[in-house]
């Protein structure tokens, strides 16, 4: 069995997981700050990672989770700007089928026109 990372928690510390945990508006950030408390409270990092969520992440996920939250804090845990998927369409964006605004026709009246 592999041996148990130790993760040196303040009670303050303890008491932000815990508020995040239970309280916090995006989910990812609850899931993430379980998974800290849950190593922190003895548990492996392995077992942690296999079995503690409805989907299995890796041991090096859960690892780098808990070295954000001790170098960063909560901060840490939060998804940076710009990761992602990039939006396919935005309604503020350039248009890009111009020709069909210019002609005054479209495509269909263009096709059965005599």
């Amino acid at each position: 069995m592999a041996q148990a990372l130790e993760v040196p928690l303040t009670t303050e510390q303890e008491k932000e997981l815990t508020w995040a945990r239970d309280h916090h508006g995006k989910s990812y950030l609850r899931v993430k700050c379980a998974a800290i408390l849950k190593v922190a409270s003895g548990c492996s990092v392995g077992q942690v990672a296999r079995t503690g969520w409805l989907k299995a992440v890796r041991e090096e996920t859960v690892s780098d989770w808990i070295d954000r939250y001790l170098a960063e804090g909560l901060d840490g845990l939060l998804v940076g700007a710009g990761r992602g998927r990039k939006p396919a369409f935005s309604p503020c964006g350039p248009l890009l089928r111009t020709s069909r605004l210019s002609s005054g026709r479209s495509r269909a009246s263009r096709a059965f026109a005599l």
